[in-house]
């Protein structure tokens, strides 16, 4: 099975963010242990450099960075993911189409996020990180 890791979801690993840590740990050691495939799409790591300044120094945000490169496939930007959320009209939120269109192009099952309006009328099934937990039950 094959997933796109969403930025929120990341996060909530990094920072141990409750009550969302567990299920994005789980998740993030399913990757870690090769239960499943799992991708994030290469500007989640420009934008979790910019967001964790906050919580981590550089060299610490650095380390973070090159070990989630090492766990997930970075799938990266190109000008037709650029341009497909610009002339799109129904989708209004830029990073969520772009992250919907790395997920395409890696064939996933399933995007990850805990932020479903982003995906509504995106080309991957989005699900939220206990609803994908879920569905591995079944």
């Amino acid at each position: 099975m094959r997933v796109l890791i969403d930025t929120n979801v990341v996060m909530d690993y990094i920072l141990k963010r409750e009550p969302y840590a567990k299920n994005a740990y789980r998740i993030v050691q399913m990757c870690v242990n090769k239960e499943i495939d799992g991708c994030i799409a290469a500007h989640t790591v420009t934008n979790l450099f910019f967001i964790l300044r906050k919580n981590l120094s550089v060299s610490e945000r650095k380390a973070v960075l090159l070990k989630l490169c090492r766990v997930f496939t970075v799938v990266g930007l190109d000008i037709s993911k650029l341009i497909s959320p610009l002339v799109n009209n129904k989708l209004d939120d830029l990073v969520g189409c772009l992250q919907d269109e790395c997920a395409n192009e890696f064939q996933v099952d399933y995007l990850i996020t805990r932020n479903l309006d982003d995906f509504v009328h995106g080309k991957v099934k989005a699900v939220k990180p206990d609803e994908f937990l879920k569905l591995l039950k079944e």
